[in-house]
């Protein structure tokens, strides 16, 4: 719908067209219908596409068949059940991919060399002994301290730690270095001397809580089955779509019936004297009776500076780092010395100008032509923030290099893309949940925050908020309708 310069009125407004605020949309949809009630919405994206982060490139090359480029997240973890349950709902069973964990591999640069990470470390415990045992990643100290984790009384106050000193204190400063801070802090591009424990990996604490001890809790879960496989049916402990993550957004999109609009910035947000909220956007003024920000928390607190300004100045407070991604693709046979797993991922104590290479073609399945390879290297955030302010050409020639050290690739890549996300990744320091809840008690009724900066950085938390809003949402409108 092209926007126009006229009065609109909605019962919710939804800024942002990412991954929270489509599947905010989508909810509220399947909600109104199953009660049966006409809830409006329209959904306000500033840019000229939908999905946010989620963004997939189809590339051909050479006339030799076709690469699935990820622009950002590449799949979806099982354990958090909620992305797979929303690609079911959409109709997309039969495109569920999950990683082929035959290959299932991750290697850590150690002293400028990949290192197979141990069989049988779960996440950052080891499960079993021998192979860890006969590993050259862990010194014969670090492997000592790290099992002292089995005596050392376990943390019941509750109280939120960051991941470094939770780690140091279970397994030791080794362990921390070439397993969890690579791995784990990883996984949220952030400063594990920063990082809370309790926001991100809360399920350590559960387990040293419960059992003692990390590696009491792993073993527990291993005994009783709860960790996930690709074999006998199970799900991949990560899943994508055969045609990329942006598959869920076409189809999410596709399946909406309220009022979506692209390029479609909104300006400011006031209050009516009947309560209602009025959205100033560069083509229409719209009223609504809530309003959902699904945007990254600084845009939130510019949108909030007039309605709600003690959340504003929170939501300022709230840290970001700027993050990126080059995707390079080759021939397998220009690659020297092939990797047998799905990436490496580099300490911040190797002080490389890369993060992290994952074999995208080697980790699912139709990314790449038989005979080609597809790579993506990671950059920027807290451990190579210098690789951002690179230029395109200076980035490629540096990331060149670490793929002729690290694989021995000295061909020209076939083609390559560069993503660069600035402010893209919220970071969850200490005491980051109780922030947040203070943040959503000051918010003044019809006002929701969800996204990526609050109560999970993935796919499936995003889509989970979303549910739980939705919920909130509905509350809030019957209380309207009785008064």
């Amino acid at each position: 719908m092209e926007n126009s310069t006229s009065m609109l009125t909605f019962d919710i407004a939804i800024i942002g067209g990412g991954i929270a605020g489509l599947s905010t949309a989508w909810y509220l949809q399947q909600a109104a219908q199953s009660a049966n009630a006409n809830l409006t919405y329209t959904l306000l994206e500033e840019s000229n596409r939908w999905g946010g982060h989620i963004r997939t490139e189809r590339v051909r090359a050479n006339g030799d068949g076709e690469f699935i480029v990820e622009a950002g997240p590449d799949s979806f973890i099982t354990q958090k059940p909620w992305g797979v349950q929303l690609a079911r709902e959409l109709g997309l069973e039969n495109h569920l991919l999950g990683t082929n964990d035959q290959m299932r591999r991750v290697y850590v640069l150690n002293r400028g060399k990949p290192t197979p990470m141990p069989d049988g470390v779960l996440l950052i415990v080891p499960t079993k002994f021998a192979p860890f045992a006969l590993s050259p990643l862990i010194s014969p100290l670090g492997k000592l301290r790290m099992g002292m984790d089995l005596l050392i009384p376990a943390k019941r106050d509750g109280a939120d730690e960051t991941l470094a000193d939770f780690v140091r204190r279970r397994l030791g400063s080794e362990a921390l270095d070439k397993i969890a801070e690579p791995l784990l802090s990883g996984i949220y591009n952030a400063e594990a001397d920063r990082q809370s424990l309790l926001a991100t990996f809360p399920r350590f604490r559960a387990l040293e809580e419960q059992h003692g001890s990390l590696t009491r809790g792993m073993l527990a879960s291993r005994r009783n089955g709860n960790h996930q496989s690709s074999g006998n049916g199970k799900l991949s402990a990560f899943m994508s779509l055969r045609d990329g993550t942006e598959e869920m957004v076409d189809a999410l999109v596709a399946r909406l019936r309220g009022d979506a609009r692209l390029n479609s910035a909104v300006r400011r947000i006031a209050r009516a004297e009947n309560g209602a909220f009025v959205l100033t956007t560069d083509g229409a003024t719209i009223h609504a009776r809530a309003v959902v920000l699904a945007t990254p928390a600084f845009v939130a607190a510019d949108l909030l500076d007039d309605v709600a300004p003690d959340v504003a100045r929170d939501l300022r407070a709230i840290r970001y780092v700027s993050t990126g991604t080059i995707s390079l693709a080759y021939r397998i046979a220009d690659i020297r010395r092939p990797l047998k797993g799905f990436g490496v991922v580099v300490p911040r104590s190797e002080r490389r100008p890369i993060n992290a290479m994952t074999w995208s073609s080697l980790k699912f399945d139709h990314r790449a032509p038989e005979g080609y390879a597809l790579l993506r290297v990671f950059f920027g955030g807290s451990r190579s923030p210098q690789s951002m302010g690179l230029d395109d050409d200076a980035l490629l020639q540096t990331v060149r290099g670490e793929l002729r050290a690290l694989m021995g690739i000295d061909a020209a890549p076939l083609f390559h893309r560069i993503y660069r996300w600035q402010r893209s990744n919220a970071q969850y320091d200490v005491g980051h949940l109780d922030r947040v809840a203070n943040l959503e008690k000051s918010l003044p009724p019809g006002l929701y925050l969800t996204g990526s900066a609050y109560r999970g950085v993935g796919i499936p938390d995003c889509i989970k908020q979303s549910q739980d809003l939705v919920r909130h949402i509905c509350k809030f409108a019957q209380s309207l309708e009785e008064k």
